[in-house]
């Protein structure tokens, strides 16, 4: 081999390869997870929508299957039901703990409206409710459905920026390794240059190792973040970022250009510094 297979930069290189390409699995699956989130946040609340109602309690009843007979003959909705009290009293268990006494407090009523894929004219209906039930609230979850879709994009933003903060970080330290692999290597340097060997020659020697060491430790590191991504508890009924982080299906094959990319990588930033650094050598 023309360049010494051991020094410090061969450890530099693989540990740090390793350690970034493990950064950049949880990044990559968390920039996944977001987009996946994103997409079921808005497919659990689209096509649905919440009507409250709020009335005395002898005209309740009443009140309900007007709102109900509006809300059937309204072009675009495909369904409209009372949800029952043991439905009221999970969505405030969240709040108010599993014991809530649903009966007792006065609740407003609630009724689940299911739109067609067209959907209905929101503001003519509401129009019509508030002269059929003045009480009645038609809410069709926009207000929930911007922030949730806004906090997933950051979140995905905030993923791609850490992946392009890795990218930069392991660049920076092949810089490191390859400058001082080939200060290190003065001697062997003036030797290939005396037996005729041209400095892109003398660069790719160096290119080339440190380029594979990248690759096996980044194939190391990847190997190891998808192990601790699987050893990651599943949520069991609630669902929230942590316990959904990860991959499903075909979005593991994702990881496998993880490897290759950090060659890439290596390859472009160690021989722009070894080229630099020849140049500098006499």
């Amino acid at each position: 081999m023309v360049v010494p297979g051991r020094g410090q930069s061969v450890w530099l290189v693989l540990l740090s390869s390793a350690a970034m390409a493990f950064l950049a699995v949880f990044a990559l699956a968390l920039s996944v997870t977001a987009a996946q989130l994103a997409r079921d946040w808005s497919a659990a609340l689209a096509q649905t929508a919440t009507v409250r109602l709020s009335a005395p309690p002898d005209e309740m009843d009443a009140q309900t299957a007007l709102v109900l007979d509006v809300l059937r003959t309204t072009p675009g909705i495909a369904e409209a039901r009372v949800m029952v009290p043991a439905e009221q009293a999970s969505l405030l268990e969240a709040w108010l703990g599993p014991d809530v006494p649903v009966d007792a407090l006065p609740l407003p009523r609630l009724i689940e409206v299911t739109e067609t894929a067209e959907g209905p004219d929101r503001q003519g209906l509401r129009l019509r409710l508030a002269a059929e039930a003045p009480g009645a609230v038609f809410d069709d979850h926009t207000r929930w459905r911007r922030p949730l879709a806004e906090a997933a994009a950051r979140l995905r933003a905030f993923a791609l920026v850490s992946l392009g903060l890795i990218g930069g970080v392991t660049a920076a330290i092949i810089v490191l390794a390859a400058s001082a692999a080939l200060a290190s290597n003065g001697q062997v340097i003036r030797v290939l240059r005396l037996v005729g060997a041209r400095d892109r020659f003398i660069a790719l020697a160096f290119v080339r190792r440190i380029s594979g060491r990248a690759f096996a430790g980044a194939c190391a590191g990847t190997g190891l973040g998808a192990l601790a991504l699987l050893a990651i508890p599943q949520a069991g009924g609630s669902v929230h970022v942590l316990a959904g982080l990860g991959f499903s299906g075909a979005g593991w094959l994702l990881l496998l250009a993880i490897p290759p990319l950090a060659m890439v990588l290596a390859w472009v930033a160690s021989m722009a510094t070894a080229l630099k650094v020849l140049r500098g050598v006499t």
